[in-house]
């Protein structure tokens, strides 16, 4: 999708593939013949750039037909380059940084004073993080013990431009979060196992929102990707994309 729009941000995408995978494998409940149905999970991605990840879970899991993702970053398709609302199991649009997590927060207080039981679940980059709408929320979520609420951090530690340490630190990270009155794991966001296990429905501990901080690596997967800052806005060439899905496919992950 990205090549084929001479897009960016594959390196994001790669980046929470995983996390993405194990949620529409079965940790969110929603029905992809009732998108819009009241007792779904509400799943937002706050790392809106991010969105062809989303995109292709949702045409793999049958939300909208896979023979849409060719028409991505294209004029007039709903697939614009950063998540919409307007796709078919997408929850919110995402653009600038740092909206996700206060969104998310409204919702799971409607939950909460309506008595609804589902979840809602935020992906987030660690750049974001540097946004102090995030820590706005975080200390309304906590003030309303909002315990259907769960945070994931994609900790991959570059953005746009460089290391998220060198930029604007975020440690420690963890003490932070649960200074501001979160429950707080980490977890390999690679491993499918222990993410399955992380976010299953089950609450981590009653009357306090959640913080998954998942550590990763930008453009996971793809060697020359791996750890490389420029495949934040970088778009593979034939060359590379051929590259790219002969060594997924050699490691089974294409």
């Amino acid at each position: 999708m990205v090549a084929r729009a001479d897009a960016s941000h594959i390196g994001s995408a790669l980046s929470i593939t995983d996390i993405v995978a194990v949620l529409y494998s079965g940790a969110l409940r929603v029905d992809p013949a009732e998108p819009r149905m009241p007792g779904r999970d509400r799943f937002i991605l706050s790392k809106g750039h991010a969105c062809v990840a989303i995109y292709a879970a949702l045409a793999e899991t049958g939300f909208f037909p896979r023979e849409l993702l060719k028409s991505y970053g294209t004029d007039q398709s709903p697939l614009m380059a950063h998540i919409s609302h307007k796709v078919p199991g997408a929850e919110f649009s995402a653009g600038a940084l740092g909206h996700g997590l206060s969104f998310g927060t409204g919702k799971a207080l409607a939950a909460a004073r309506r008595g609804f039981d589902w979840r809602t679940v935020v992906l987030m980059s660690d750049g974001e993080m540097a946004e102090g709408s995030n820590w706005e929320a975080m200390m309304f979520a906590a003030h309303h013990r909002l315990d259907r609420l769960t945070a994931i951090i994609d900790y991959n530690k570059l953005q746009s431009l460089g290391t998220v340490a060198d930029t604007l630190g975020l440690e420690p990270l963890a003490a932070k979060l649960t200074a501001f009155g979160w429950t707080v794991r980490e977890v390999d966001g690679h491993d499918h196992a222990a993410l399955a296990t992380v976010l299953s429905p089950t609450r981590w501990e009653a009357g306090k929102p959640q913080a998954l901080i998942a550590h990763t690596t930008k453009g996971k997967g793809v060697g020359f990707m791996e750890n490389r800052v420029e495949w934040h806005y970088k778009s593979p060439n034939p060359e590379q994309l051929a590259e790219a899905l002969a060594g997924l496919a050699e490691n089974g992950d294409a």
